[in-house]
């Protein structure tokens, strides 16, 4: 592949060459076409775009994104408010520990189904907020999709929707003035559990800082086949052995540990250069059965 300068720091200019500015909107679904300056060729290079509807969605695309960062600074600003106020009071992994077998405080799970089931705490009761969404209808699969191709298949993080039945499931099992330790992955999604149940009344609410992916094996009782930190990595990152969990593993347990992901990876390379092979051969063989 042929490797190009740098960038221009400027915006590089657009030419139109057959836009006519008399035109009315009934022809907007005619594309214009333009000259893109390409500094790889150092030349105009033509494009076509339409003029209309690109910017269009550029721009509601950014509305969607800007709205989003609004809404979790303004969430994040309640919640501190909430751990300001003592309305829930913070916990550390090792003090949720103690509280749980000293005390027979409640662990409340909070966290989706792919994450319980890879580690949970002995004892926990586990009601998720967010949860993997398994419907597939249109809008769903277009969720699903688009969170796939936007790194899901790197992190493997699916996607979740909001648990609807969260507080009337938390009211069947526990009275308002229990005391529940609430904990998820990393501390924000059991943050927005701990506001659900502080506005519906319950008055002994404790949060454990950082989540569960903080938590030494020691300081929590735990079940499930994976430790507490690996319980929220997977895709092809957790195969592959590329997650900051795993690279702190390796550098703990040594070579063995570090094999297993190489052989994984020569593994992977051998598996792409066999499928790009059978490929050309299947192409070969569609090419000679047309010349016959």
């Amino acid at each position: 592949m042929e490797v190009c300068g740098p960038l221009p720091l400027s915006t590089p200019k657009i030419l139109p060459t057959n836009f006519d500015p008399k035109f009315s909107r009934k022809y907007s679904s005619i594309a214009p076409c333009y000259k893109l300056f390409d500094p790889c060729y150092g030349q105009f290079m033509p494009i076509r775009k339409n003029i209309w509807k690109v910017p269009r969605m550029q721009v509601v695309e950014e509305e969607y994104e800007l709205r989003q960062m609004k809404d979790m600074a303004a969430a994040r600003k309640r919640w501190e408010a909430l751990v300001r106020e003592g309305k829930v009071k913070p916990l550390t992994p090792r003090e949720a520990g103690y509280a749980i077998q000293l005390s027979g405080k409640t662990l409340l799970d909070v966290r989706p189904t792919s994450e319980r089931n890879k580690a949970w705490v002995k004892g926990s009761t586990w009601i998720p907020i967010f949860d993997v969404d398994d419907r597939f209808d249109v809008g769903t699969l277009s969720t699903k999709a688009t969170n796939f191709l936007m790194g899901g298949w790197w992190s493997g993080v699916p996607t979740l929707s909001y648990n609807s039945q969260f507080l009337s499931k938390v009211n069947e099992k526990f009275s308002k003035d229990t005391d529940l330790i609430v904990a998820c992955q990393k501390g924000l999604r059991s943050l927005a559990a701990c506001e659900l149940l502080c506005n519906a009344g319950y008055q002994n609410v404790f949060w454990v800082q950082g989540g569960l992916e903080a938590a030494e094996e020691e300081e929590l009782p735990r079940e499930g086949p994976q430790p507490f930190k690996f319980a929220g990595i997977g895709g092809l990152s957790e195969f592959l052995g590329w997650t900051d969990q795993q690279r702190v593993a390796a550098a703990r347990e040594g070579w063995q540990y570090r094999l297993v992901f190489s052989a994984r990876m020569v593994g992977l390379f051998l598996a792409a250069d066999a499928l790009y092979l059978g490929t050309q051969q299947v192409f070969r063989y569609l090419q000679e059965i047309r010349t016959h």
